[in-house]
């Protein structure tokens, strides 16, 4: 067992007899100071202690200042610290089992040698209890320190963006997020975020760098290429890409000429800006040759990409969508590359996260590239990722950096790693499983209530809703979904014969409110507060009430 321990000049005289004491109990102590009775400030020596036990270089820490107020109160702001003040054994035995405290605080004018003896001792054969109602008040504790972190510096230095932080956060807290591109990412990955390597420049790659003190970044950097490659079984991964439209561009960039001719599926049938859109580089840059879905069953015609590639012969087919509720079939579409001697792309920006959970077909042993966010599904930070086929990977690295890109992001690489990891486990598996029975239980409650969902249903995790014959623009129900609480956005459908900017759908998905942790009963009564909005979009009454009922709903599941 090893413990730290600190002191102010109130302290010093107590300390040096607890350190005594500890050592004549054969425990190793680790001295944080202070040396002598001079006056000094005791944050510092809390703070010492305190990152001791936080960071788990210690058992436990015992801090004395003369009353023990002031090294509780800075103790207690380090996460997985709970420090106790204690001036009686009973206290002691207390903090320990019910509390699984793990600093004692003592005050050097409060209590004697002999009292501070006897707490120590049963500080010391104390156990915490770790069971019924004490562990779940230690879960609640924990729960309160990763929701409720108030970003102090940012305060003290620009208190209008301390703001909009905290509007922000409590308009996620209190509404219902749809939005099938969206979703909450854990507090370890927005660490990872915010942390130091934001500070690093590290042009080149792990092992050849443009600059020196370059060995952490490598090491994170390196954690993320093998975990990407692990997670989607590739040959080469590239984790550089700001985004995922750079990691289209990437592609592109690697493999076509200037007027090489894209087959894509078209934006108006849920494809994206980057697969050629004539407002986008990719449409401006490349012959794109549109794909879409059938008109009576609303699914990709895949009869219709076979002719279209044999009159047109592409150089390169791109897969993937932005706005398409079914399983895309890859290895019919490698095939139809294979006839016309194309190269296959599949940006699976959307669906990654249930690739990685098992249970969405995994693109890559059909592609030649598989482009992708790192967000959505994926439930990571914002940026892209581009995996590849091992002969692909000196051309893929070359056009990104200095093709494209100069200076990586070292904490969004970060950050990466640690989505990554988080999808490796097993409960990942079981959130992307939920991912899909929210979406279709969601599908089938809007249904249920007369509401039409484009192809019938959904097999991943989005839904397109037809409001076509329902007087309602996509644009004016998104509108007033926003007003009741319920955050969506208008999207086109199929044939649609409404403008981009109005719309006859809207698309709804089911990411961000599984990681928030509801199921089936909660999607069959959205489903069911959706449709309401939508048959009233102008009724106040309505509108009013379906928002009380979301607050109510979203304030009982809580953001990570």
């Amino acid at each position: 067992m090893k413990i730290a321990l600190g002191a102010d000049h109130g302290g010093y005289h107590l300390k040096e007899h607890i350190k005594n004491c500890l050592e004549e109990r054969k425990i190793d102590v680790v001295d944080m100071g202070c040396a002598d009775t001079e006056a000094v400030d005791y944050p510092e020596y809390a703070c010492k202690v305190a990152g001791q036990v936080s960071e788990g270089r210690v058992y436990q820490g015992i801090l004395v200042c003369t009353t023990g107020i002031g090294m509780s109160i800075t103790a207690n702001r380090f996460a997985r610290v709970r420090a106790a003040l204690c001036t009686t054994p009973d206290m002691a035995a207390t903090a320990r089992s019910h509390n699984d405290a793990n600093i004692l605080a003592l005050g050097g004018s409060i209590v004697s040698r002999e009292t501070a003896t006897e707490i120590l001792d049963v500080w010391l054969k104390t156990d915490f209890t770790g069971r019924g109602r004490h562990g779940r008040r230690i879960e609640q504790i924990k729960q309160c320190t990763l929701t409720q972190v108030d970003p102090v510096a940012l305060y003290d230095s620009d208190p209008e963006i301390h703001t909009v932080l905290r509007s922000e956060q409590r308009r996620e807290s209190l509404s219902l997020n749809l939005i099938a591109s969206e979703n909450y990412s854990s507090r370890a990955i927005r660490e990872a975020q915010g942390s130091v390597l934001t500070d690093k420049y590290a042009e080149g790659y792990p092992g050849k760098r443009w600059y020196n003190g370059c060995i952490h970044v490598d090491t994170a950097e390196q954690l993320a290429i093998d975990r990407a490659r692990e997670l989607f079984a590739a040959e080469h991964a590239n984790v550089q890409p700001h985004c995922g439209s750079t990691a289209n561009m990437v592609v592109y960039f690697s493999q076509l000429k200037p007027g090489d001719t894209i087959l894509a599926m078209s934006l108006d049938h849920g494809g994206h800006l980057t697969h050629g859109h004539p407002a986008n580089f990719s449409g401006r840059l490349f012959n794109i040759v549109p794909y879409g879905v059938q008109r009576e069953s609303e699914r990709i015609d895949y009869d219709e990409i076979a002719r279209l590639a044999d009159e047109h012969r592409p150089r390169l087919i791109v897969a993937g969508a932005s706005a398409y509720p079914r399983i895309i079939d890859f290895p019919r579409l490698r095939e139809i590359a294979d006839n016309v001697h194309a190269l296959l792309m599949v940006d699976m920006a959307h669906i990654a996260g249930l690739v990685a959970g098992g249970c969405h077909p995994n693109p890559v042993p059909d592609s030649d590239f598989v482009t992708s966010t790192t967000h959505k599904t994926l439930r990571g930070p914002r940026g892209g990722l581009v995996l590849s086929r091992k002969k692909y990977a000196a051309e893929i690295n070359r056009h990104l950096f200095p093709g494209l890109q100069g200076g990586p992001l070292m904490h969004i690489i970060a950050a990466k790693a640690v989505c990554f990891q988080e999808a490796r486990q097993k409960d990942f598996k079981e959130y992307a499983q939920q991912i899909i029975r929210n979406a279709q239980t969601l599908a089938f409650s809007l249904s249920s209530h007369k509401v039409r969902i484009v192809s019938g249903g959904t097999d991943n995790h989005l839904l397109l809703a037809d409001l076509s014959s329902m007087g309602v623009t996509g644009k004016k129900a998104a509108e007033a979904l926003d007003r009741a609480g319920i955050t969506v956005n208008k999207n086109m459908i199929p044939f649609d014969t409404r403008s981009p900017m109005i719309t006859s759908g809207i698309r709804l998905g089911t990411a961000a409110l599984t990681t928030r942790g509801m199921k089936e009963p909660e999607m069959e009564k959205i489903g069911e507060w959706i449709a309401a909005v939508i048959r009233q979009p102008d009724h106040d009454k309505t509108i009013a009430a379906v928002a009380e009922k979301a607050r109510a709903l979203a304030a009982a599941f809580s953001l990570p």
